[in-house]
């Protein structure tokens, strides 16, 4: 089997391919940092679908060149785990001259390019020179969607493949289906969070938190509703906090103008106090999407672990980014920022998640192709370019 290299990871790798944030056993050593805990998800589910007899993380700040000597001696390839490294904030510190001494081939794993609400997206000579030494060394570079593979073409990268992202994939069942259940017989219902946004990327702050906001209250108030945190502070103090920490992060999100004219009234305030979910371990989050009969909102990868276990799920878009995974699956989503109302009922729709079933298929053939062209050791199994009328939802 494989011995592979990550670059950039996520979290501490534990039963060979499980992931969990830095010392979670301690959360106080971490409740006052923001992490987002999606990122471990992508990394978790990355490992899940090789084959490999040991990882390790390849470092790039101030390496060793000697050290890096010996990893190309005693690894056979380096993982770039998919995030959001195209955009013009990316700083790679030392990857260039790493990346060039290693010379490993880099399989970037569904990498995406974030797009600005105003003017074009500029990338930094360091981003277009990592990406094309990232192209060279394999036979393709995975992509998260369409627009990023626009940008890599942009730059002069041309053998790309679009594969979405790891997560989706993560129970590696080619005939699994999302059934929707009548909507009168749901009651179980988790909702994704995401208070902090840049106005980088999301044009009108107000619509996306007062949106949020209506939407949570609505869905709370109908259903039995568990809001899914994914590693802002306060919302990680709320769940883990001291008595004092929860007040702190309580005082913090009223102190803050955009939390407390848009979003933290009383009654978010108490789903806050009394229903919220945070976790510094991957599979707490499998779990609970596995109670859930839907799981919606606004956080890409909470919304995507659901999906990946057979749960409805439904996006609302406010960037580039959640448009284009909707798209590469396309899967039911709203935009917040269309100004027209949100209702359940035109989304309850079995004919919208069959395209999302048989995009989902067909991307997962893409990964199949991806990771099998690029040399790496996998599990996932081959699948007919067509898609099969009848397959299953998972168990």
């Amino acid at each position: 089997m494989a011995r592979v290299l990550v670059m950039i990871p996520s979290g501490e790798v534990y039963d060979h391919d499980s992931v969990r944030w830095y010392q979670h056993s301690n959360v106080q050593r971490s409740i006052n940092h923001y992490h987002n805990i999606g990122d471990a998800f992508v990394f978790d589910s990355s490992l899940k679908l090789m084959n490999y007899e040991k990882q390790a993380e390849l470092p790039i700040m101030n390496a060793n060149m000697d050290h890096i000597d010996r990893l190309r001696e005693e690894y056979d390839y380096v993982i770039l785990r998919g995030s959001n490294y195209v955009h013009q904030h990316m700083d790679w510190t030392d990857a260039i001259p790493v990346l060039k001494r290693l010379g490993l081939p880099v399989i970037a794993f569904g990498i995406g390019a974030q797009a600005p609400v105003e003017g074009q997206l500029e990338l930094s000579e360091q981003t277009k020179t990592v990406l094309k030494v990232i192209a060279d060394s394999t036979i393709s570079v995975g992509v998260r969607g369409a627009y990023s593979a626009q940008v890599m073409n942009d730059i002069g990268i041309k053998n790309v493949r679009i594969i979405g992202c790891p997560t989706a994939f993560r129970r590696n069942d080619p005939e699994m289906r999302i059934n929707l259940p009548r909507l009168d017989e749901v009651q179980n219902i988790g909702i994704t969070i995401r208070r902090e946004v840049s106005p980088t990327y999301a044009q009108d702050i107000e619509r996306y938190l007062t949106f949020h906001r209506d939407l949570v209250k609505e869905m709370a108030g109908r259903f039995d509703a568990t809001l899914m945190a994914q590693g802002e502070v306060e919302e990680k103090k709320l769940v883990f906090g001291t008595d004092d920490q929860k007040e702190e992060a309580i005082a913090a999100l009223k102190a803050n103008k955009w939390a407390s004219d848009w979003y933290l009234d009383e009654t978010v305030e108490k789903l806050y106090r009394e229903r919220i979910f945070y976790s510094d371990v991957v599979a707490d989050y499998e779990s609970l999407v596995r109670t859930k009969e839907l799981v919606l909102g606004y956080r890409l990868h909470g919304n995507l672990m659901a999906l990946a276990n057979g749960v409805p799920s439904i996006y609302f878009t406010y960037d580039s980014r959640t448009v284009e995974f909707a798209e590469t699956y396309q899967i039911p989503s709203f935009d917040v920022f269309s100004g027209g109302k949100f209702r359940l009922e035109d989304y309850w729709d079995q004919s919208l998640f069959d395209k999302y079933n048989r995009a989902w298929y067909r991307t997962y053939g893409e990964m199949y192709r991806f990771l099998t062209e690029n040399g790496v050791d996998h599990k996932m199994v081959e699948t007919d370019k067509q898609v099969p009328d009848s397959v299953r939802r998972v168990a």
